[in-house]
């Protein structure tokens, strides 16, 4: 990953404890995919995906997250699950932090599992 999108993805995570996640991991990586970053909120286990755009002239950031993506992202998040020994019903869900420039919009439930 370049440093831009470290940086980001840091500023992604400040945000989100701001708004009362606890971080659990950054950049979780395995052979399914990479997830940005997994937290908590409340009783949620969440998958975040983090993207940043310079300019909204590309399209916004949470249109970046295509259905090739979440199925990408919700293998990974599967994979995660299992590794570390969360039971079945555990409550999850995907969210999405955009962010153009230095402002950050956070989409709880952006997205519902994707085989």
């Amino acid at each position: 990953m370049n440093e831009i999108g470290r940086r980001y993805e840091a500023k992604a995570a400040e945000f989100l404890e701001k708004q009362g996640y606890s971080i659990l991991e950054r950049n979780f990586q395995c052979r399914q995919g990479e997830i940005d970053l997994i937290g908590k909120e409340g009783e949620y286990l969440c998958f975040i995906e983090v993207k940043y755009r310079g300019s909204s002239s590309y399209g916004t950031p949470l249109e970046a997250v295509t259905k090739a993506k979440q199925r990408k992202i919700s293998r990974t998040a599967l994979y995660y699950l299992m590794k570390e020994g969360y039971p079945e019903d555990t409550p999850c869900r995907f969210d999405v932090v955009g962010m153009v420039a230095d402002k950050a919009e956070l989409v709880r439930n952006a997205f519902e599992y994707q085989r």
